[in-house]
């Protein structure tokens, strides 16, 4: 490849990861938190962070952290060339230090010797650890923002719809009688309780020096009052970030277990996009996602109204279970007190999922704002299947009351009734059902009034409304509760 050519791909690579193929991270603020830049930036704050602690501590001259500081402003760094360099070292961290302490030398104009404070006794999996969970907490900021935006919205949804009645399913078949309140709350308890684990985490800081012996930081620390210890748990302060006991950087639970809570969140973000894309169905038709400008759209078929919110957040739930089981191998395989390649593997698959997670809330969280609820069409898919949808309640509660007839028990009697009415077809099964209903069960043990009681879908909800009440209960830190026409709060 000629110089000229390489020069024009040099000028991509800048932007590389603005998301070309994977349309649910695709937007601004998923590149600016979880970039390449954003990458950079976390690094550079680490290691700014560690020459402020350095300087309190009289281990680095005074005014050293400023001009460190001033050094480590991202803009001043070479994205691309820093990860063509990173080839040589295995990791990032290395040629941005070689960079770093350019700057460094350039802007130290007093000669205060600002150099001694940058990335004294660290190595560069404490820089890069520690980056990552710089990365990590603010990425998960943003995503708590939008996943409670979300299920206030649906406990809304929950609430005003608590006694809509539509059908059940199972095994793709029509079940029972339902409500959308029901579904909706059912939503929020899975994205609150994925929710709850991600917000339950900590972002420990990473120190242990070469090989995790704090050799080098016990050699800088001898004679002073401070410790490695005392310096990390500063540099933790200084970044916001949660103190560790000890290194971890041979156990990655940290790393893991973040992992496991994002693919748990895109986990219960899975589940509502794919109860929407079957109930957005134009046969089905129970709800629609909002409308845009240009969002839906096909390339051959101009009536097409695609319900691609939902496709992307689905999109990002199918990828997110094979990137934690890479995070977990990663864990698995991490041998000596550095491993030989465990550890890269771990950089891609935790900001992919990160990126994934960040990008999906934001669209789930459009897609329960203008989510479009159609209460006639769950009423009249609830009606396809008929009195035969109370066939569980039924025998509930007749069975009892019948007589053994023929050496059949009550129960038997009525499932034959049942198996006689599919026989028929199925436009007809309704008013065969209730026909065949009312032969087998005399007026006298169930009353014309009581049987149309019976077969009432609004009787055979069961605790429907409790159910939502627990649920949204359980999870007031997920729900904002606004007050009703009557000035009652409700979820």
């Amino acid at each position: 490849m000629t110089n000229a050519a390489l020069g024009d791909l040099h000028g991509f690579a800048e932007e590389a990861d603005a998301g070309l193929l994977s349309p649910v991270s695709a937007s601004p603020l998923v590149a600016a938190l979880t970039g390449d830049r954003a990458v950079l930036a976390a690094i550079l704050a680490v290691e700014s962070g560690w020459g402020a602690v350095l300087e309190r501590a009289g281990l680095a001259p005074a005014g050293s952290a400023a001009v460190v500081a001033s050094a480590a402003e991202a803009g001043r760094y070479d994205l691309a060339d820093i990860a063509l360099r990173a080839q040589g070292g295995g990791n990032p961290v290395i040629p941005l230090l070689s960079d770093l302490r350019k700057h460094v030398v350039v802007l130290d104009t007093a000669g205060v010797g600002a150099g001694k404070a940058v990335h004294t006794s660290l190595t560069s999996q404490d820089v890069l650890d520690t980056a990552l969970m710089l990365l990590a907490r603010n990425t998960v900021h943003a995503v708590l923002a939008d996943l409670k935006g979300t299920t206030t919205v649906l406990a809304q949804l929950a609430g005003q719809h608590a006694d809509t009645l539509c059908v059940g399913r199972s095994l793709t078949q029509h079940s029972l009688p339902y409500t959308f309140g029901l579904r909706a709350a059912q939503w929020i308890q899975g994205v609150a309780a994925a929710g709850r684990q991600l917000e339950n985490l900590e972002f420990p800081v990473q120190f242990g020096g070469a090989a995790g012996t704090l050799a080098a930081g016990t050699v800088l620390t001898g004679g002073s009052a401070a410790t490695p210890f005392t310096l990390a748990d500063a540099l933790a302060a200084q970044l916001g970030l949660a103190p560790a006991p000890a290194p971890w950087h041979t156990n990655r639970l940290a790393i893991t277990s973040l992992g496991h809570a994002l693919a748990s969140v895109l986990d219960a973000f899975g589940k509502i996009a794919a109860d929407v894309l079957f109930l957005s169905r134009p046969e089905v038709a129970e709800v629609a996602e909002p409308r845009a400008a240009g969002r839906g759209v096909s390339s051959a078929m101009p009536q097409k109204q695609n319900p691609v919110l939902s496709v992307l957040v689905r999109s990002a739930a199918l990828q997110a279970p094979g990137l934690a089981s890479q995070l977990h191998l990663a864990a698995a395989t991490f041998n000596d007190e550095r491993p030989d390649g465990a550890w890269h593997t771990e950089w891609p698959a935790l900001r992919q999922l990160l990126s994934l997670t960040l990008g999906a809330a934001g669209h789930l969280r459009e897609l329960a704002e203008g989510l479009q609820v159609f209460p006639d069409a769950m009423r009249r898919n609830l009606d396809l299947a008929g009195p035969l949808l109370l066939a569980e309640g039924i025998s509930a509660a007749i069975a009892p009351l019948l007589v053994e007839n023929a050496g059949r028990s009550g129960k038997q009697q009525l499932q034959d009734v049942v198996d006689r009415t599919l026989q028929a077809p199925a436009g007809e099964q309704a008013a065969t059902y209730r026909k065949l209903l009312r032969e087998a069960v005399p007026p006298d043990a169930v009353p014309d009034v009581r049987l149309e009681e019976l077969l009432d879908p609004a009787g055979y909800l069961g605790q429907s409304a409790e159910i939502s009440r627990r649920i949204l209960a359980a999870f007031p830190e997920f729900v904002t509760r606004t007050p009703n026409a009557n000035g009652a709060s409700r979820g």
